[in-house]
């Protein structure tokens, strides 16, 4: 991020400094990558156990149990 330093001005009034210019230019150049970046940590992080840890912890339904 770039930082203006307010005790430098330009000469004449209404000019502009192309060191100004450029720090916005690149200051909207970050910005537009940091915005519209396409990768999303949070798409592969593990979400809970999956079936393999189901199969091997959860415990049968009490309720299901068969008849003969």
């Amino acid at each position: 991020m770039a930082f203006l330093d307010p005790s430098i001005r330009s000469e004449a009034a209404g000019a502009r400094d192309p060191g100004l210019f450029q720090e916005i230019v690149d200051f909207m150049r970050q910005f537009v990558i940091a915005a519209f970046d396409p990768y999303r940590p949070e798409q592969h992080y593990m979400r809970g156990p999956g079936p393999a840890w189901h199969a091997k912890h959860d415990e049968p339904a009490s309720g299901s149990a068969r008849l003969d």
